[in-house]
């Protein structure tokens, strides 16, 4: 089976079983129909993404930025840039770089430090953050010294015409890591290797002929959309913990609940809508969640690499 599969399986399994996030079973095919049609998505900010210049360059740009596209657990802690959220901060951050200095090498990234992150994002070196940002770009740069001679075209061409295939090699580099244990088996999520086949076609730099593959990109922001939507049911001491701030421990079983519902929901639309993907889906519910009804709520936070 292949993987983007088996997240599949997983999270429909998870979410059979799941007593703290629960779908709403009979509320899916209404709320699949209300959502827009395709040609009214969003589109990948270009203020904030580099979206030009040579393929090798954005390569390099979004398989960066996918290596560090975590720490949502940690935003509310760092410096925002111009009220935009954490995510955008770090893109931000990494565009203006790329923009000034081109691409770190694959060499520079093996051997990148905390306090060079830093300076990129604007942000206090000893931030906890900053250090796990490193690390994963590190093992980025030694995967693609190391397997692909240096190009950040290299995992792209070797996957062909398939992001699937894409995502079965990302998801063997630490860097990409995203498995978590729920009821004595673990489940695959890899949202961040998925993310970067997604990226990397936005961008035009990969071709693929089955993104319709991909799943939607788990995380903490699509969850509670789909809960204040009211598709995915919380159960109310966990709705308690989340709007009182407590963070919500990584791999704990509500935390995996909510990621999984969250997968087998898109899932669910995208078979009563067949004009969408699960990657629609996403891109749809993640851009929502910027709204101000969903910003006015607290959303659930968890500490990890995952997302």
């Amino acid at each position: 089976m292949a993987l983007v599969d088996e997240i599949r399986d997983g999270a429909a399994w998870v979410a059979g079983q799941a007593t703290r996030v629960v779908v709403e079973q009979d509320a899916v095919a209404a709320y699949a129909e209300a959502l827009p049609p395709r040609e009214r998505f969003p589109g990948i900010d270009p203020d904030a993404h580099l979206l030009d210049g040579p393929a090798e360059l954005r390569a390099a740009f979004f398989l960066t930025l996918d290596a560090i596209n975590f720490g949502s657990g940690w935003f509310p802690t760092i410096r925002k840039r111009d009220g935009r959220s954490g995510y955008f901060t770090v893109a931000h951050g990494l565009r203006d770089r790329f923009a000034e200095h081109g691409a770190w090498s694959a060499g520079a990234l093996r051997e990148l430090t905390a306090a060079e992150v830093a300076a990129t994002l604007g942000q206090d070196p000893e931030h906890e953050l900053m250090d796990l940002f490193a690390r994963s770009l590190n093992d980025l740069g030694a995967r693609i010294e190391d397997d692909h001679g240096g190009r950040f075209l290299g995992p792209v061409e070797q996957a062909g015409d398939s992001a699937a295939a894409l995502v079965e090699l990302l998801a063997t580099w630490e860097c990409f890591a995203d498995r978590s244990p729920y009821g004595g088996r673990e489940v695959p999520l890899f949202k961040r290797a998925q993310v970067a086949a997604s990226d990397l076609a936005f961008a035009g730099v990969a071709d693929f002929a089955d993104l319709d593959r991909l799943t939607l990109f788990a995380d903490n922001l699509i969850p509670h959309v789909l809960r204040l939507d009211g598709i995915l049911r919380f159960e109310p001491a966990l709705v308690v913990r989340i709007e009182a701030g407590e963070l919500i421990a990584h791999d704990s079983p509500e935390e995996v609940e909510m990621r999984a519902g969250a997968i087998h929901v898109a899932e669910l639309i995208a078979a009563a809508r067949p004009d969408l993907t699960a990657r629609d889906v996403d891109q749809l519910l993640w851009t929502r969640g910027g709204g101000p009804a969903y910003k006015a709520v607290p959303r659930p936070r968890s500490r990890s690499t995952a997302y």
